[in-house]
């Protein structure tokens, strides 16, 4: 079985959509856990209604609410998925098989910005370039899409919940000194561009160079040296 856990946080706009994607696969072997922030919206009635599980922490933050829902899940596979995302049909058929028969331990995802902006599709081609290298190297896949075997999760203890931004990055940097961790091919899933919207795309960019350059050469970033609110970007 595999387990999809949904960090959320006042998503009742964007979780349906998600969802959805999920139904529409022709995958049906898993179970969908919301691991939610205490939102104030119908985030837990969209989920409900969904026959998702769902957990509710006071502890706002993706990596402490992934590492929640890690404890329900009943599956030997866990993907963590960020709600504001969408999967493509196929997407979970081709992704397990990819993840089983390559005998990986985690595994990232190429993007694809749900927006038909040209601009985007720059920020892919950078993106997806990326990640292609740095599976050999040096994972930069982030944490909208990170599928890993629950039992290397736990031998890394979960995300570490001391971080403030980039936890994904040190997920996956972790999980590559003990396991085998690729790209999974021939597949992507759909990543809203919301935040780059209201913030500013230029703007945004900046902060994700500025928190790469800190992580590379001074490791995890423990202190709010950028501006980052989770669920603040929900409308």
């Amino acid at each position: 079985m595999l387990s999809i856990i949904i960090p959320t946080l006042n998503e009742e706009k964007y979780l349906p959509r998600l969802l959805a994607s999920i139904k529409n696969q022709d995958f049906s072997d898993y179970e969908i856990i919301v691991s939610d922030g205490n939102s104030k919206d119908k985030t837990r009635a969209v989920a409900a209604a969904n026959t998702c599980r769902v957990v509710v922490s006071d502890r706002r933050s993706p990596a402490c609410q992934r590492n929640e829902g890690a404890t329900l899940a009943r599956g030997e596979i866990l993907l963590f998925l960020d709600a504001d995302s969408r999967l493509p049909d196929g997407f979970l058929e081709k992704s397990y098989k990819q993840f089983i028969d390559r005998g990986l331990d985690a595994a990232g995802f190429y993007l694809r910005f749900d927006s038909p902006r040209r601009l985007y599709k720059l920020y892919n081609f950078f993106y997806d370039l990326t990640c292609f290298f740095g599976q050999f190297f040096k994972p930069a896949s982030v944490g909208v899409a990170i599928m890993v075997k629950k039992a290397y999760h736990k031998r890394l203890n979960g995300f570490d919940e001391s971080i403030f931004i980039g936890e994904d990055y040190d997920y996956t940097t972790r999980i590559f000194k003990i396991g085998r961790f690729r790209m999974i091919k021939k597949t992507f899933i759909y990543f809203s561009p919301r935040r780059w919207e209201k913030e500013g795309q230029f703007r945004v960019l900046a902060r994700l160079i500025k928190a790469s350059f800190y992580f590379l050469f001074k490791g995890p970033i423990r202190k709010k040296i950028v501006k980052y609110e989770f669920g603040d970007f929900n409308d």
